[in-house]
């Protein structure tokens, strides 16, 4: 048994590869509107989220007997500019740093840590089994987004009469 979502965290930076293989810097920096993410702008919040958001909490937690945990609000970063001005290979190639560091720190943590408690700002008392399950879920979201502007920008201009059978949400 190992913790929630470890598999999906596992996976994450390899399906993330495969989706981007072949794309510009030109595709990765194309934004579907100015208030959505573009592909860097995504894998730089995941790398900003993976340091500063995710780890730090699952150590506080681990490491202090319930402790505040403070909001994240990615819409604040997003505003101020934080994931913009990166290039898409920069912000996964830290992404994947982190991620391979987390997931030593995570695989070596025994699954009694999940019952470990916190207590978020603004959602209560949370476990450290709940934070790994958003954080899978996080990971998924992501992909599903990525591969969206994948999907829009890439395929959908090229199938001709088909576009008549998909709605693209990017």
């Amino acid at each position: 048994m190992s913790l929630p979502g470890l598999g999906q965290l596992e996976a994450t930076p390899e399906i993330l590869r495969l989706l981007m293989d072949g794309l510009s810097d030109e595709d990765t920096q194309w934004k579907p509107a100015p208030n959505r993410f573009s592909i860097a702008e995504a894998l730089e919040h995941l790398s900003h989220v993976e340091g500063h958001c995710f780890r730090a909490r699952v150590e506080r937690m681990v490491t202090v007997d319930n402790p505040a945990i403070e909001p994240y609000d990615p819409d604040v970063y997003f505003a101020e500019g934080q994931y913009s001005g990166r290039g898409a290979e920069d912000s996964f190639d830290h992404f994947e740093e982190q991620r391979e560091m987390n997931l030593d720190y995570l695989r070596e943590l025994p699954d009694s840590v999940a019952d470990r408690i916190g207590t978020h700002g603004k959602l209560g008392v949370i476990t450290v089994g709940h934070l790994m399950n958003e954080w899978a879920f996080h990971d998924i979201g992501h992909i599903k987004q990525i591969g969206e502007i994948i999907r829009a920008l890439k395929y959908y201009p090229g199938m001709g009469a088909f576009q008549s059978q998909y709605k693209v949400n990017p």
